[in-house]
């Protein structure tokens, strides 16, 4: 969802800017753009550190198939600890940036554009705490929504390998189980792997910009603010594809909401007996996310019967 909304409101913000040079929402959108692109990083980062944890206590469970399915008021205070918590730490970003306009000595055309500077109307213990973080803002970056959760998920994976690899290896192996564990995994790492790819430019952007900003020009800088942005545009795309494809739960349960709201929802027999076997094939599933089977498995027809 965080993903839709980036490239909702953030992408046509940025092709507009660069097509008109000029600033759609003009001050609000150089607050609100940095502050949702800095949330989505967080969002991602803690959404794989609790991916990572929940796998780990699938490994470590001493009885990992009869754990019950976790409680959706669980799960929600998961989802609301990991948003609250990124948007927290992005609220520096709403007042860092500010709206700045410049005149061409060519054209004399005014472009506007988005600078990193505090306001100078900010208290003063704020302004100091902004100019503090302005200052860390590139080993920050660095530091938590590059190395943490890249870091977390190495090491419970490598953990999580271990201990299936000497308790559960006989256990688990061939079965219906263990194949599933083993393909949540994979799909984390996946996740993994396109979050890294797609944040270490504006990482190594960050560094060059800082020891060789004074020997850039402006435009060698929006430039590269620019492709930064679009790789995180890019991440934003391929991950709920990508999810949609590896899980096949989610993306079964997605498919069957498409046609449904695309053939209307009537009350035919086929639709519905169709639509029973979807939902008992969906509740036999594991989620990707929360990987917890039933108590008891779903009751069976007895065979034999008059009925």
């Amino acid at each position: 969802f965080w993903d839709f909304l980036i490239l909702f409101f953030c992408l046509p913000v940025v092709i507009f800017n660069e097509i008109t040079k000029k600033r759609l929402l003009g001050d609000m959108s150089c607050r609100i753009v940095p502050f949702m692109e800095v949330s989505s990083l967080g969002v991602t980062t803690f959404s794989l550190c609790a991916l990572g944890i929940d796998r780990f206590h699938a490994a470590t469970s001493p009885q990992a198939s009869t754990r019950p399915i976790e409680q959706c008021q669980s799960i929600i205070a998961k989802l609301a600890v990991i948003w609250v918590g990124s948007m927290t730490l992005s609220v520096p970003e709403i007042l860092l940036w500010q709206l700045a306009q410049d005149t061409s000595p060519v054209s004399g055309v005014v472009t506007e554009f988005c600078t990193m500077k505090p306001s100078s109307n900010l208290p003063e213990s704020i302004y100091s705490l902004v100019l503090t973080y302005q200052n860390a803002r590139m080993w920050w970056y660095f530091g938590c929504y590059f190395c943490l959760p890249i870091l977390f998920t190495v090491s419970c994976q490598l953990v999580t390998r271990r201990i299936r690899g000497t308790e559960k290896k006989s256990e688990c192996r061939g079965t219906k189980h263990g194949q599933c564990e083993s393909h949540l995994n994979c799909t984390i790492i996946a996740l993994t792997i396109i979050y890294g790819l797609c944040t270490t430019p504006e990482n190594v952007c960050n560094i060059v910009v800082a020891y060789m900003s004074p020997d850039m020009s402006k435009q060698t800088l929006d430039l590269l603010n620019l492709i930064n942005q679009f790789f995180l545009f890019f991440k934003c795309s391929v991950t709920p594809v990508l999810l949609l494809c590896l899980c096949r739960p989610l993306g079964q349960a997605f498919m069957d909401c498409c046609c449904c709201c695309c053939e209307g929802c009537g009350p035919d027999t086929t639709s519905s007996e169709s639509s029973a076997d979807s939902k008992l094939k969906t509740e036999m599933s594991s989620s990707i996310f929360f990987d917890k089977p039933r108590e008891t498995p779903p009751p069976l027809l007895a065979l034999g019967t008059p009925c």
